[in-house]
């Protein structure tokens, strides 16, 4: 009997939870844990378990020396070749980019690879923070070259769509492209940009884009955060033969 009262308290405190993670809004902080004990009538190593368990399924966020928070929404990335600016609208939110650094400089032996151009050609790189609602979502590391986009500068992505630009100032379309997609853990520099704590799993996606003459037009690595997205892909079954 005394399992089945300690499933019933751990059933009553998870729906308690939820329905406190529904009255508030993403980014609100639910109180403390040893107000929320209290208010609850549970102990805190109890109460600690549900919001753990919260914490895995991505519902609440714990910010150490803050508090612990509703979690923002998921913004599902569909495996396409959208752009950033294109799967922001399309879920409603505004898209935005801020422009980190840029430069222009002879591409090395691995970007001349990866371009499919000379060693000594000019590419653009530019570094953008991607954001949706003025929210830091995905760090951006573009590479073009730049006899592609003769003239193109970073200061002209400060909130820009690079394929908008690439088809209305170039005349070039992307047709074609190959995405990988990887696991990973932000580093110090990009953690301070989209404002999550260094460590955070994310989603590194690293994608080449073809012209319609089969010219690659890009080379992008993007750090999406873990906590804001999540992956959708149509499947279908393999004929029966």
């Amino acid at each position: 009997m005394a399992v089945d009262a300690a499933g019933a308290k751990r059933s009553q405190v998870r729906e308690r939870l939820d329905a406190l993670i529904e009255s508030l809004l993403p980014g609100e902080a639910i109180p403390a844990e040893r107000e929320l004990a209290r208010e609850l009538g549970v102990a805190r190593m109890t109460l600690r378990r549900a919001v753990d368990e919260l914490i895995v399924e991505r519902k609440l966020v714990r910010r150490h020396g803050s508090g612990t928070f509703v979690a923002p929404s998921q913004v599902a990335k569909p495996l396409s070749a959208t752009s950033f600016s294109d799967d922001m609208r399309a879920r409603g939110l505004r898209p935005g980019s801020r422009t980190v650094a840029w430069r222009q400089v002879p591409a090395s032996l691995a970007y001349a690879a990866l371009l499919e151009i000379s060693p000594h050609a000019t590419i653009l790189n530019v570094r953008r923070l991607r954001l949706a609602d003025d929210i830091p979502m995905a760090i951006e590391d573009l590479s073009v070259p730049q006899d592609l986009v003769p003239g193109l500068t970073g200061e002209e992505l400060q909130d820009a769509s690079f394929y908008q630009l690439l088809s209305e100032r170039f005349g070039v379309t992307i047709r074609s492209g190959q995405q990988v997609i990887e696991p990973c853990l932000v580093e110090a520099a990009d953690a301070a940009l989209l404002d999550v704590p260094e460590g955070d799993p994310a989603f590194c996606f690293e994608r080449t884009s073809r012209t319609s003459d089969g010219r690659v037009a890009e080379f992008v690595r993007s750090i999406y955060r873990g906590d804001r997205y999540r992956i959708v892909a149509p499947i279908f079954p393999e004929p029966i033969v």
